[in-house]
């Protein structure tokens, strides 16, 4: 089954990467890519970085990515727009940490990259108690 791709956006490699194996123990047949940290591995982001992070997960699902702060929201609508054809990969307006925890689990059912999106989007509201 083909599912929705993920990708992670962080200034941090370990970030990222945690949060990655995270949810690959929760969905593990969901394509899941980490962008974590700038071109030379320190705290930053990189459009090239997450281009290859999105192609990696790429299918005709479509790709659901996921960012931590402002400047990764800027490189990933550069990585996006440097991809030529970006067709169906969106950035989702939700939490890293919650919103893709349960984007993976929507995508993991086989659900839309619309209905992924929305349910990540949800994850705004979570009450933590």
């Amino acid at each position: 089954m083909k599912c929705v791709g993920i990708v992670l956006v962080s200034h941090s490699v370990e970030l990222a990467e945690g949060l990655k194996k995270l949810l690959q123990q929760v969905q593990p047949h969901v394509p899941i890519a980490a962008a974590g940290g700038d071109n030379d591995g320190e705290i930053g982001t990189s459009a090239e970085k997450i281009a290859a992070a999105i192609e990696s997960v790429r299918s005709e699902k479509g790709v659901a990515v996921f960012f931590d702060l402002g400047s990764a929201l800027i490189n990933a609508e550069m990585a996006i727009e440097g991809l030529g054809n970006p067709g169906n990969v969106l950035i989702a307006d939700a939490p890293l940490v919650e919103g893709a925890y349960v984007a993976v689990v929507k995508a993991g059912c086989g659900e839309s990259l619309d209905a992924v999106l929305q349910a990540a989007r949800n994850a705004k509201n979570m009450v933590k108690r």
